[in-house]
């Protein structure tokens, strides 16, 4: 087999493609490497299935432990399992940037698998794994429209950066993922520490330009060996019968179709679907008539909008749906908040914790924590349904992360609030934008809570529909709307600027002019939708919930952790057991001490306070004797912290019989005299009067 290899410099690194080395027999397979960050492409397809009437692609990514030179720290299981959270969003993201490009009748199953084989912690291999996948899809017999591009663009004091690394990521105020062809853009994901809608379109240009090299990398593997497109079967109706069709439900569905009233709506489509099927019987499948009023259904919705300004809802094209919210429902969690708009309702609950209460997290970079966590439940009832309930899938994960991401900005620092944060959205009604409903929702939970978040955050899912060259944006788009327009482009961020954006396209991508026009009309929705949502709380809580913990800070010298653990951890499983709080102390000596009960938390407090207090000379203290001896007594003076008062140091005279001066756990005040070469501490009580 024929090894075939193209390069270009790029972002000052070396980008390079090759194929015919490995995965033989795929239908097609590529290595991309980018500095030392490597990984293996591969595209099958195969017969489509007679029950399909949906394009089955399937993107898995694989992440390999081995990549970066590490074994599981797990001690049951080494072996690579479910997919990490961060895995299955890079899935997400060759996913949306490949799938708009397949034909629109092509049915066939294909399965795309990207295996990170090495990975140099700094080049991130999502940006390789979409040009790698994009590479492997058009040098294959797979009828695909590509190629694309992906591009990974940074902004620091003000200037672009391209690829910029996982090090440089720490600093950027931009982490911005453009996957674009020649022409237009297909998928943009990004995260930004508030930045303005002009900068953040101004980056969309630059990761756009930036990505053409790439273009010209993929297209000349074509030339030398990309194969012939392999031809397919297109389903074919009996056109007769579908004209009859289509104009039946022109005639006869088009004022249904007009409804404010999303349920009335649906109701309507199924009646009239079965009146179809009724009235068509034994002409077609009801399968096909199905597809046949759907396609007829979204060209009316398609050309009202486009041709008339008007909306499946009747709303104006900039028209947001009515917005209510509240807060504090929910009586024992620590802050609930519940957003409504339109047809969709999201309950939004804030949980506070210890920072040991963190998400431990492994992956190919090793082993981190995360104390801000969001979580997003999508139950079946919220759509009327009925479906099994399991574990969250690709969407729940994918819209979590974008309304978590979305108030990361503007989640406190640990030293400013030393909690671990969990959010979790629950989606009671869906019609369309429920991860910007989550959103939404999420900021006032955390006011709720009392979190001093910087500045509350916003999101809307803006639409598009295309006709020809004709074009329209949507505000606020509905279920409908997402399901037969063009576009899902949803933008979170505060009054001063974008946190956020995801977009999901199903045309072969976006123009600038597109592109230009959405930002500022989301702008306007999110200061509306944002107005709104501090109606019904202006400001985030000065006060914690009461079931909230309270969590003391306090900081000892590094080289005193030891004596607050104790051997075997002997003296801090004391104070846990005897107070009944949470410890967490950090390599730098950082004590986080948390409890719902303040007593409590003020006496492991002050234990802890003693254990590395540095005792001195002329410190006087209320101590309580512990132990007596023939010589004289042992006083605690601190939690766990003793000192002798010899027997001529116990009075101002002369004392002959110990145990007739002093008892066990008699009290009295104390002051040292001297600490020894040993650390020992001399206390004497001849002061007092």
């Amino acid at each position: 087999m024929k090894v075939t290899k193209k390069q270009i410099e790029w972002g000052g690194r070396t980008l390079s493609l090759e194929t015919g080395k490995l995965a033989g027999q795929a239908n097609a397979a590529v290595v991309g490497r980018y500095g030392d960050t490597i990984v293996l492409a591969t595209v099958v397809s195969s017969a489509p299935k007679e029950d399909f009437d949906f394009f089955p692609l399937t993107v898995d990514y694989e992440e390999r432990l081995y990549a970066s030179g590490r074994i599981s720290g797990s001690r049951f299981i080494k072996r690579e399992g479910r997919p990490t959270e961060e895995a299955i969003l890079t899935g997400r993201l060759i996913d949306r940037s490949i799938r708009p490009l397949f034909p629109k009748d092509y049915f066939n199953e294909v399965q795309v698998v990207v295996t990170v084989l090495s990975y140099d912690q700094e080049n991130d291999p999502d940006i390789l794994s979409i040009i790698s996948a994009s590479a492997a899809l058009s040098i294959s017999n797979i009828p695909w429209n590509g190629p694309v591009g992906g591009v990974r663009v940074g902004l620091k004091d003000g200037e672009l950066i391209l690829n910029q690394t996982r090090t440089e990521q720490d600093f950027s105020d931009l982490d911005l993922v453009v996957s674009a062809s020649g022409e237009r853009v297909v998928m943009i994901e990004a995260g930004a520490k508030e930045v303005p809608e002009k900068e953040a379109l101004e980056a969309i240009k630059f990761a756009k330009e930036k990505v053409q090299p790439v273009i010209e990398l993929i297209s000349e593997l074509v030339k030398e060996v990309g194969q012939e497109k392999a031809a397919y079967d297109v389903k074919k109706i009996d056109q007769t019968i579908e004209a009859e069709i289509i104009d039946y439900v022109k005639d006869h569905f088009k004022e249904k179709l007009f409804n404010p009233d999303k349920a009335a709506r649906e109701d309507a489509a199924g009646e009239f679907k079965e009146e179809l099927y009724k009235l068509f019987e034994g002409k077609l499948t009801k399968a096909e008539m199905s597809e046949i009023f759907d396609k007829t259904v979204k060209k009316m919705v398609r050309a009202a909008i486009v041709e008339d300004k008007k909306r499946p809802d009747n709303r104006k094209l900039d028209e947001i749906r009515q917005i209510t919210a509240e807060v504090g429902l929910l009586t024992r969690t620590h802050g609930s908040a519940l957003f409504k708009r339109g047809d969709t309702q999201v309950l939004t609950t804030a949980t506070l914790g210890s920072t040991s209460l963190e998400q431990l997290i492994e992956g190919m970079e090793g082993e981190w924590t995360k104390r801000y966590m969001h979580h997003y439940n999508f139950p079946p009832y919220s759509t009327g349904e009925v479906r099994r309930i399991g574990s969250p899938g690709r969407r729940e994960i994918g819209h979590g992360a974008l309304a978590e991401r979305a108030l990361l900005p503007v989640i406190p620092n640990q030293e400013k609030f030393p909690y671990t944060i969990r959010l979790v959205s629950e989606v009671l009604s869906s019609s369309g934008s429920t991860s910007m409903g989550a959103t939404c929702g999420s900021t006032l939970a955390l006011m709720d809570a009392g979190v001093p978040i910087s500045a509350p955050v916003s999101g809307i899912a803006m639409g598009l529909v295309t006709e020809g060259e004709k074009f329209e944006i949507l505000t606020d788009i509905q279920a409908l709307e997402d399901f037969y327009g063009d576009m899902d482009f949803k933008i979170a961020g505060t009054e001063k600027g974008i946190t956020a954006i995801q977009l999901d396209v199903k045309i072969p991508g976006l123009t600038e002019e597109m592109i230009e026009k959405t930002l500022p009309r989301a702008r306007e929705g999110r200061m509306f939708i944002l107005g709104k949502m501090l109606e019904a709380l202006p400001e985030a809580r000065s006060e914690l919930s009461k079931y909230a913990p309270r969590i003391t800070v306090i900081h000892i010298p590094p080289k005193k952790i030891g004596e607050v653990i104790g051997t075997g951890g002997k003296t801090i499983n004391k104070i846990i057991e005897e107070t009944g709080v949470a410890i967490d102390i950090e390599d730098d000596g950082t004590v986080m001490i948390s409890s719902t009960d303040l007593v409590a938390s003020e006496k492991a407090t002050k234990w802890i306070e003693g254990l590395t207090h540095e005792v001195k000379a002329g410190e006087e203290y209320e101590g309580i004797v512990k132990r007596i001896m023939p010589f004289g007594a042992f006083v605690e003076i601190l939690p766990g912290k003793e000192g002798l008062v010899h027997i001529s140091q116990l009075a101002p005279y002369r004392v002959e019989d110990i145990t007739k001066e002093v008892k066990m756990g008699q009290k009295f005040k104390v002051r040292v005299t001297e600490i020894d070469e040993q650390g020992r501490i001399n206390l004497t009580r001849k002061f007092v009067k």
